[in-house]
């Protein structure tokens, strides 16, 4: 909740200066494994983001001149004082957002690369010549940047899913405002702190923080902004496309999951089943392209089965600051109660809990929830339906490949889905066969900086990261020339 006061002891970024929001508020972020407050952070208004978007118009025309060599020099710098600094901004994400400070070091340092890919990739911001058709005329296609930018992401991946349109967006010559969850703020100050250090110039980036919808608002009606980047659920998308379609104004979503992994038998069912855990149970299941249904074929569903349940098991759990930690709290109370609220319905329509299946009785404080593996779903339990970010494993089974397919396709999602086999004819049906903008084949953390995220079906529209990552945020202009007889 925010509260009046005279200081924040974390301030917002706008047109260069650290800032207090325009009222004076501040917002205490809280550490999910102690439940206590971290710090305050400054909590700004509609007015705020109104006057960042204008520092960012004031700032765009000198950004876009200057040659992609220039900019990126910041992206580069920014990238490496992100490396130099990576205990102490590791640590400062465990603490806000709860995982573990190896996963948290492992984000920071996908998106130190995602900086200097950019970096690179801002100068094959290709047009082209295209021959003629009729003597005397020349054609030619260039690049030109968006404009001012309002970016939007969650709390899952704080600094990953900021940088994916950070980078981009900066790399070709637009300006941006960023918008991180509230609370989960801390460690994005940090990166703007190395950007600011590598040469960032007063209104390119700007960082705000307050009410979500007043800021979204200001984003959409505001004609300054020309794009919209938002990562968060279907239904906010929804929202913003509606809101963007008065001005028309562009945009790219990369919304919910509800990513299926399928285990063939051809393939050792133990090995599969630590694939699974390891991609289930990171982030505590809090991962957009975290399998989140597991479609096991009936003959080595039994081993498979059996050798999750000891892999759940043994994960250790703990504030994630601790070592050897690899599972952390849920990020707040509200998703942990959600869980809870998974589980119970999954239960009241027949669902087994083979491990977990509760908040853990271990810790006084904290949102800490056990990992948990389930079989006997129904097909309307919820947790089949909605996207379920919980640390949360649903057992199924299957005999048939064309089968599986169809059932892995039966979902308006269309984010990720994930196959374990040996058998190369297999994994080729299941990656034209599936229904999802990303396929993991025997590997369930897929993403990296040089390749495109994002997703099909109501999971999203457009792709981030890869050069599609960099074309989000350019237009194209055809140029035709009538040259003189």
């Amino acid at each position: 909740m925010a509260t009046a006061t005279a200081t924040a002891t974390k301030r917002m970024f706008i047109d260069g200066n650290w800032c207090d929001g325009a009222q004076g508020k501040t917002v205490g972020v809280i550490n999910p494994a102690n439940e206590e407050v971290i710090v305050e952070m400054a909590f700004g208004t509609r007015a705020d983001t109104k006057r960042a978007l204008e520092a960012a118009a004031k700032a765009l025309p000198a950004w876009m001149k200057l040659t992609p060599y220039d900019r990126a020099k910041v992206l580069k710098k920014t990238a490496d004082l992100m490396r130099d600094r990576l205990d102490a901004i590791a640590r400062t994400l465990t603490m806000e957002q709860g995982k573990p400070v190896p996963e948290a070091k492992a984000e920071i340092m996908h998106s130190a690369d995602t900086f200097e890919w950019y970096a690179e990739e801002g100068k094959r911001a290709y047009g082209q010549v295209i021959p003629n058709s009729q003597p005397g005329k020349r054609h030619v296609t260039i690049k030109h940047p968006v404009g001012v930018v309002g970016a939007i992401s969650p709390w899952n991946f704080p600094i990953t899913l900021q940088s994916r349109k950070i980078a981009p967006a900066l790399a070709v010559g637009c300006t941006i405002v960023t918008k991180p969850a509230t609370q989960t703020p801390l460690s994005l100050v940090m990166v703007f702190e190395c950007m600011i250090e590598a040469g960032l110039p007063p209104g390119v980036a700007n960082l705000i923080t307050g009410p979500a919808q007043d800021i979204a608002d200001e984003f959409m009606e505001n004609p300054i902004c020309k794009k919209i980047s938002f990562t968060g659920s279907t239904e906010v998308g929804k929202q913003l496309m509606r809101g963007c379609a008065d001005q028309v104004k562009r945009i790219s979503l990369e919304l919910g999951g509800h990513a299926p992994f399928i285990v063939f038998p051809d393939a050792d069912p133990e090995v599969g089943a630590k694939i699974a855990v390891t991609g289930k149970f990171r982030n505590n299941g809090q991962v957009c392209i975290a399998p989140s249904r597991f479609y096991v074929h009936k003959d080595v569903q039994k081993r498979f089965t059996e050798a999750s349940v000891e892999f759940a098991k043994a994960l250790k759990m703990g504030n994630g600051l601790e070592p050897g930690i690899e599972v952390g709290p849920m990020f707040e109370k509200r998703a942990m109660d959600g869980t809870i609220s998974l589980i119970d319905d999954a239960k009241k329509t027949g669902a087994k809990i083979l491990t977990g299946g509760k908040r853990s009785d271990r810790f006084e404080k904290g949102y800490f929830f056990e990992p948990t593996v389930l079989t006997n779903l129904a097909p309307n339990a919820k947790i089949m339906v909605e996207e379920p970010f919980a640390p949360v494993m649903p057992l199924l089974d299957f005999s048939n490949l064309d089968d599986v397919i169809a059932q892995a396709n039966n979902t308006r999602y269309g984010l990720a889905a994930y196959v374990f086999t040996n058998d190369l004819s297999v994994a080729w049906k299941m990656a034209e066969g599936l229904e999802a903008g990303i396929i993991g084949i025997n590997d369930p953390v897929p993403a990296t900086p040089q390749c495109p995220f994002g997703g099909m079906k109501e999971s999203g529209m457009g792709r981030e990261l890869g050069h599609e990552g960099l074309e989000a945020y350019l237009e194209t202009k055809y140029v035709s020339f009538k040259l003189r007889d």
